[in-house]
């Protein structure tokens, strides 16, 4: 209503004067009721039946054939509200052609709004349902990490009161933590570093109770992390494997060092752990290489051009080191 009433202003500024007011107001009234005829005819009943389909020679002909039937109908108005003016009658007679014109641009100025409307509407709900697809995804991958955890964990308390050690209340304290943790914390999008890191230190502190003194656990925090934020249980599973190849039988004594280097928003993290030398070496093909892709594809999906991620191996040690940037996120 308040795009016809704009124009209906606009064809008044050049018409009053020819016409006066009174004859102007009528013949532009006119004018504009046969523009919006057609056009809204043309959203509602052309559009949907022939160019929804693709049907182009056929939208375009029913326009076409409408305006040409309009074109008289709306020439016999104009004549007969100017009655008295011969000269303007005369004018709206001789160029029949310009109305025919007129209305068929109209028509045609609608169904390219309506296909670019169309499309603007396609590219939002697209966008919907990928962002929609990507959050089902990442809860399926966040699903996939926390029993996961919770197994390990669960092993080491069992494996501890068959000894019936006294450390086992600890243990079931620390597991109490970190379940809280995982069932509060993790459902949020992101979550406070300080937060993950109190989670990895519980989780090292874990694996130190459980091994003793056959694996050699180094932590080590720099820069300033109070404030900075990033997505639950993301870099646990570099820590978790570093566990799962850092000790064998063939190794009387592993290691695993990790270390965690804020500088503004870039995260760095490098965690080494010993290796036998005659596993395989392929690194996310053994056990737990499920992690390792699903974090991959956390990564692609959170932080996109914005990690970087590098697996060095050697006969005796393997070496992760990634580089995340954490800003706007």
């Amino acid at each position: 209503m308040v795009f016809w009433t704009s124009l209906l202003l606009v064809l008044m500024v050049t018409t009053v004067p020819k016409l006066g007011f009174f004859q102007a107001l009528i013949t532009d009234v006119v004018t504009i009721g046969f523009y919006a005829m057609i056009a809204y005819l043309n959203i509602f009943v052309l559009f949907p039946k022939y160019l929804k389909d693709r049907k182009f020679y056929w939208h375009f002909g029913a326009l076409a054939l409408v305006a040409i039937i309009l074109t008289p109908i709306k020439t016999m108005l104009l004549v007969l509200f100017t009655s008295g003016n011969e000269e303007i009658q005369s004018h709206y007679i001789a160029n029949q052609w310009y109305i025919f014109i007129s209305l068929f641009f109209v028509g045609t100025s609608t169904t390219i709004y309506q296909v670019m409307n169309d499309w603007l509407v396609q590219q939002r709900d697209k966008k919907e349902l990928e962002s929609q697809n990507l959050q089902s995804e990442l809860k399926f991958l966040k699903s996939q990490i926390n029993p996961h955890f919770l197994f390990n964990t669960l092993n080491s308390l069992y494996a501890l009161t068959l000894k019936k050690s006294d450390l086992a209340p600890e243990i079931v304290l620390k597991l109490s933590e970190m379940m809280r943790y995982m069932l509060y914390e993790c459902n949020e999008k992101e979550v406070l570093l300080s937060k993950e890191i109190n989670y990895m230190q519980n989780y090292l502190d874990l694996e130190k109770l459980r091994h003793g003194n056959k694996m050699l656990i180094n932590f080590k925090v720099v820069g300033d992390i109070n404030d900075q934020k990033i997505s639950p249980l993301l870099l646990i599973p570099f820590i978790e494997n570093s566990f799962k190849h850092g000790i064998n039988n063939q190794i009387s004594q592993g290691y695993v060092n990790l270390e965690l280097t804020l500088a503004g928003d870039d995260l760095m993290m490098k965690v080494e752990n010993s290796r036998s030398p005659s596993l395989p070496k392929t690194y996310e093909k053994r056990s737990g290489g499920i992690g390792l892709i699903n974090v991959r594809r956390r990564m692609n999906i959170l932080y996109p051009e914005k990690h970087h991620l590098e697996i060095k191996e050697s006969p005796n040690t393997y070496l992760v080191e990634l580089n995340l940037n954490l800003s706007n996120f």
